[in-house]
C-alpha cells in the first residue's frame, strides 16, 4: 500500500514523502500512530497543497532575509571599552552585547546565529558574520570598538 508520511519514520523516510509499505505495517502502525494516512488522489491533493505552502513560506522568509541583509551593510555597531597605557582592553565584545545594540535599531536577530571567527578584544573595526536564512543568506556586522574616556 501506498502512504503519505505525516513525520519523519526511521528506515521508511521523511514527513511528505510518499512510500509504499505492506499492508499490515501500514494500516497497524503508521496509520494508527498517526505517522502516515492512505494515499488516495484527495491526500495527494492536500499534500501538494500543503507543499505548495510551506515553498511560498520558504521564499518569503529567504526574502525578508534579503532585505535584513541589505539593513546590515551599512550598519556599524560602536562600542566603547576600556584600554590600558599600551592599546591593551579589558573585557571583549559578546553576542548578546551585539543582539542588544541591534535590537535598538530595530533589528531582531537570535544570538546563536551570529559567528564570531576571533574575539572582539581589541580596539577597531571587526566584521562579524551573521547567519540570516540557513547558511544560504549571510549577513555582516561591522562592530567598531573605541577606547573608553
Amino acid at each position: 500500500m501506498k502512504v503519505i508520511l505525516l513525520k519523519d519514520v526511521k528506515k521508511v523516510g521523511k514527513k511528505d514523502e510518499i512510500k509504499e509499505v505492506s499492508d499490515g505495517y501500514g494500516y497497524n502502525y503508521l496509520i494508527k500512530n498517526g505517522m502516515a494516512i492512505a494515499y488516495t488522489k484527495g491526500s495527494k491533493h492536500k499534500l501538494d497543497e500543503q507543499l505548495a505552502l510551506k515553498a511560498q513560506d520558504e521564499a518569503n522568509k529567504e526574502q525578508e532575509a534579503k532585505e535584513i541583509q541589505e539593513r546590515l551593510k551599512d550598519l556599524v555597531l560602536e562600542f566603547k571599552l576600556k584600554a590600558g597605557k599600551n592599546g591593551n582592553v579589558f573585557g571583549s565584545i559578546s553576542n548578546k552585547q551585539i543582539v542588544n545594540a541591534l535590537a535598538q535599531k530595530g533589528l531582531e536577530i537570535d544570538k546563536k546565529k551570529i559567528h564570531k571567527d576571533v574575539d572582539i578584544n581589541s580596539l577597531g573595526t571587526t566584521i562579524v558574520k551573521v547567519d540570516l536564512y540557513k547558511n544560504k543568506v549571510i549577513g555582516e556586522i561591522k562592530v567598531h570598538v573605541s577606547e573608553k574616556e
